[in-house]
This record gives C-alpha cells, structure tokens and sequence, in this order.
C-alpha cells in the first residue's frame, strides 16, 4: 500500500510542474521560492457554516489565527459578535512556497477527529480551499485509510504571492476564492469591487464550482456584514401556541407605542440638538485626520499641522523628489514603495505613501538616535495626494538580506552579530525610556534593521509604531514570526511586544534561520526544543541549531550562552515576566565583553541552565 501511494504522490508532483499562478489543477498552485516574494501575508475567502463555525473563535481556531484578526480582516466591530450562515469572512493566512513539492499554500495544522478523512475535512471544514491530493503529497508519511485520532495533518491552504510585476501594477493580495456554482466572472468581480478582465488575465477563461481562483486586489475589500442575526425560524404549531398570548402583547404594546409617541416629542427637540452637535464634532474630527483628498490637498491645514516640524526637516519639492528618482523608475526600487534616489548629489531613501503617515511623522519628529534611521525631510503632492519622506541611505541594506538573501553572511561573524543586537537594543531603548510618551515600534525584525557602512545597526519603518503605553486594538497589524502571544490574542499593545520581536531578532541571528519558515512554523517555537535534555544533549542539539557559520569560529562560549539566555528571557509568554530594554542591553553588554576565545566543542550550558 505504502508503495503505491508513493507512486500516486510521484505522479501528482510530476503533473505540477506544467501549471502555473492562475491555473488550476487539484494539487494547487506552482511557486519558485523567490524570497523576494515568498513568504507573504494574504487571506482566503471563507463562509460561516452551521452548525460548528458560527463564531469567529472556532474559524480562528480551524485557521490557527486570533478572532481578533478575523474580526478586523472581515470589517466585524466585535470578535465576539455571532455569524449568520454563509457570512462573508476574509481570513488572513501566510503563504510560503515549499521548495520540496514546489507548491505555494499556507500550511494549516488540523488534528484529526471520529470519521475524519482527507476528503471531507478539506470540502466541508476548509471548503475546497484545498484538495485531498494535495493534502496526500504534503503528507508522505501517513496512510490516509488508516488516520488515527489524534493524529496532526498538514492541510495546504492554496494561495499565492503576487510577482514583482503584479505588485508594480498595485496588485498587492492575491486572495483565494472558492467558485459557487451560481458564480461568474460578471458576478464575482461586481461582488469584491474587480474588473472582470483582470480576474481572467490571472484565472484563465474557465471557472467551474469548486475551482479556487485568484482575486487581485491592491487593498483588502470591505465585506459588507449583517448588522442584527436573524430569529430562529418559528414552527406552525408553536405558532398557533403562542396565537392568544401575541394577541394580548399586541394591545399593551399600542398603549406603550402611544406613551412612547409623546415622550418621544418631548425629548425630540434635545436629541436634534445633540446629534448635530456630534455630527459637527465628527466632521471637524475627519478633517482633521484626513489632510487629503482625492484630487486635492487641504494643504493649508497640513501645514499648520507639521509647522512644528518646519524648523527640523527640509521641505522638499514634487519634482525635486520625482528627479532623484528619475521619475520613480524601477530601476530606482529598493522594495515596495521605497525608492533610492540623490539629491544635490547626495543619496538618499525616499518612502512614498498615500496620505497615512501623519501619525509616523509625530513619533519621528520625537526621536533623535544614532541607532534609529534619520528622516532628513518629506515632501507633499497635492495633484495625487501622496506623501514622500526622505530618510538617510544606509548603504549595507537590511540585516535579513545578510541573514537570508545573497549577501554572504560568513562576514556576519559573532562579535559583528552582537554589536548588532546591542544596537538595536540601545535604539529600542531610547524609544522605550527618553521619549514621552514611550513610543513602541510593533514591526521589529531582520528587514527593519538596516546596517551601514561599518555594519553597525539602525532601526528603520515606524509605520507600525504607537506612541502610547497599554493600549488595546482590535487592529493586530505586524509581521507573522513576531508577534507575541499577548498582542496576537487580545490586541494589547506594551513595549514588552517589542521585547518579545527582539528576541526572536537574537534567535535568528544565533540559528540564521528565518523567523517563520516555508511550512509556517514559528522559529521561537523551537527554543524550547532547544533546551531540553541534559548538557550533552543540549550541546548537541544547538551546535546543530547554529548557523553553520558560527559553528566553523572561534568565540566566547560565555559569550553565546548569554544571548541565548536573554533570547529566552524576551522570549517568555507572559509579558510580565519579560525584561526591559535597560536590561536586556546591560545583559549584552556583558556578553560583548565576554566575547573572546570560543570553541563550539566546548560548549557547556551550565551556566545557561543555572540562570
């Protein structure tokens, strides 16, 4: 049996390597692990059903993603709020290519159950979002006649990242779309807000039901949600039970109506008078937050607001900014909407956005550190409404393209990783401790740590940041890989969110692997694993562990164990339990100092066991 299976897996994999993104087959979709593109953030397209998904948690828990994700990925005011049958849910998911079967999907953990099988949990539970015959391929190892309860599955997720020349022309989210059979291209483009040819240049000119296609989106569509559930429907009999008893209600409710009338036109007066207030207040308050308009600027308002900014950053030019980078060419694209461009002969990064940035220019006007990247100045386009700020150009490109890209990490030795991490945490500590109020940066990881000519570390894109102090949001917004628990699960927003990133930030700098990798798993979920067993073992498995780089070196053993130990203090699930930027730098300081004569062969986890 296990020979044939083999055999079937062998031809299903042969059949991928002739389709590409857009073409369906019943294994998924083809990828070439560019890290360019993969992984990436994007959703799928998913109906609540009865009678076991009718809440958010249980999509979260079938998805491995929090209710608050959901909530916000599918325009619901409260994760708490019921679904209705066949409500519309984006559900955000993580797409990597797996360089093994060359197939892009979002791996999805499921345990199985009584009665389970391949088939019915990918058509009923994930709604053909997948296939039994790829679930067959990603999972060599097990029978599928012979599924055991509690067994753990891979289920593909099929999804897709778009390439560099979709996301030029603004196609940022490929979402995954299951085909009903009433759909059309007509009615699914009507549906999301599309153009149809743009879903038959990506899909192909054939859809039948149960075929998962691609939506191209720049943004994600607002799913238009029922605001109040309906009753449960009402049996004849129960009908005529209850006959004599609406009867009555019928009667006092009209005396109540009446009563209701006059109290009505007593309070009618206030209540108009308090709603065009609160409107009046609204409109003001938009305005305020909305410096542009489609077409137009209200640029006298803007710069009343920035005028405080004036004296500290230079004004730049539409067509000064468009010069230096040639007219955005992409020759001149760095990645996303980041751009490298000159300026008076000198070079500069320059971030282009629509209007949303007044929030990062108030926290960036606060900070000055050599450890943060510079904003030298910004610029306004009224025609287009964008905004362009104009930050200093760290020559040696992020710390992930050291790590994972092309650059050859073997000059990343151990004392340059850690005047790396000491740093960032000199940068997260300023942030964190001489800026009031603290400002948490929330998007800490390898891509926003630029090194400069000397290899010395600055932390760039604050985006993301929240100037403030335990807040809450139902907004998570963040990179998978580096999220805390506590933020993930209930949207709460500390400085401690940016300890935990850092340490996973430590941890890939000990490992050199990704933060999440190709099959979705967690690298700070490996910690543990790590560090379990007695001292022989635990050596054994972290000189497997390390990147082979600093395997090959000489160092301080002290040196390594301390970071290891400060990663697993960041990297602690209860945020209280996490140290602070102020001890987290003396820590590495005192691993810097240590940072001497290393021999891997010797390593001892005394003292790393002992703390």
């Amino acid at each position: 049996m296990r020979g044939i299976l083999s055999v079937i897996q062998f031809l299903l994999f042969l059949g991928l390597v002739h389709h590409s993104q857009g073409q369906a087959n019943i294994t998924g979709y083809t990828c070439s692990a560019n890290h360019s593109i993969y992984p990436c953030h994007t959703y799928v397209f998913y109906r609540a059903r009865s009678p076991d998904f009718l809440d958010l948690a249980t999509v979260g828990d079938l998805f491995g993603v929090s209710r608050l994700m959901v909530a916000e990925a599918s325009n619901i005011s409260s994760p708490a709020s019921p679904l209705v049958p066949d409500q519309s849910l984006f559900v955000p998911i993580t797409c990597s290519c797996d360089s093994k079967y060359n197939l892009s999907y979002a791996n999805i953990t499921y345990t199985i159950e009584k009665d389970d099988t391949y088939y019915l949990v990918s058509t009923n539970l994930f709604q053909n979002l997948t296939t039994y015959q790829s679930v067959i391929v990603v999972n060599p190892t097990l029978i599928p006649e012979d599924l055991q309860i509690g067994v753990q599955v891979n289920f593909p997720i099929f999804c897709g990242c778009p390439n560099s020349t979709q996301l030029q022309n603004k196609i940022n989210y490929l979402i995954t779309y299951v085909i009903q059979p009433s759909d059309t291209f007509a009615s699914i483009a009507q549906k999301f807000g599309l153009k149809e040819q743009s879903l038959r240049d990506i899909n192909g000119g054939t859809i039948y039901p149960n075929l998962t296609i691609f939506l191209p989106v720049s943004r994600l569509p607002e799913l238009s949600q029922p605001s109040i559930a309906p009753s449960a429907s009402i049996s004849p009999s129960t009908t005529r039970d209850r006959k004599g008893l609406i009867t009555g209600l019928a009667i006092g409710l009209g005396v109540a109506g009446f009563l209701l009338i006059l109290l009505l036109l007593v309070m009618g007066f206030w209540v108009y008078r308090e709603v065009l207030l609160k409107r009046g207040y609204e409109i003001a308050e938009d305005k305020e937050k909305s410096k542009f308009k489609k077409g137009g600027m209200l640029e006298g308002d803007f710069m009343a607001d920035v005028s405080d900014c004036l004296d500290k950053y230079i004004v730049y030019g539409v067509e000064e900014v468009r010069k230096a980078t040639d007219g955005f060419n992409p020759s001149c694209l760095i990645q996303g909407s980041v751009y490298k461009g000159s300026i008076d002969g000198e070079v500069y990064v320059i971030k282009k956005m629509k209007w949303n940035a007044w929030d990062e220019l108030k926290i960036l006007q606060k900070v000055n550190h050599g450890n943060l990247v510079k904003l030298e100045g910004f610029c306004m386009d009224p025609e287009y409404g964008n905004c362009y700020f104009v930050y200093e150009y760290v020559e040696n490109g992020s710390l992930h393209s050291w790590l994972h890209g092309e650059n050859n990490k073997r000059e990343l030795d151990w004392k340059t990783r850690l005047r790396i991490v000491i740093d960032v945490a000199n940068g997260l500590q300023y942030i964190h401790e001489h800026t009031r109020p603290k400002v948490v940066h929330k998007d800490i990881k390898t891509s926003n740590i630029l090194l400069d000519g000397n290899m010395r570390a600055k932390i760039a894109n604050f985006g993301l940041a929240k100037s403030g102090y335990n807040a809450i949001t139902t907004h998570i917004v963040g990179t998978q890989g580096y999220i805390s628990p506590e933020y993930l699960a209930d949207g709460i927003v500390t400085t401690k969110i940016d300890v935990f990133a850092f340490g996973v930030v430590l941890l890939e700098l000990i490992s050199g692997k990704e933060a999440i990798n190709e099959e979705g798993k967690l690298l700070w979920m490996e910690l543990n694993a790590v560090m379990e067993g007695n001292e022989d073992e635990k050596e054994r498995k972290l000189k497997a562990w390390m990147d082979s780089c600093l395997v090959e070196e000489s160092g301080s053993k002290e040196s390594v164990m301390n970071v290891m130990a400060v990663a697993q203090a960041c990297l602690q699930t209860n945020p209280s339990k996490r140290p602070n930027m102020v001890d987290i730098v003396y820590m590495l300081c005192k691993s810097d100092a240590l940072s001497l004569d290393f021999s891997v062969d010797s390593l001892s986890f005394a003292t790393l066991t002992a703390r």
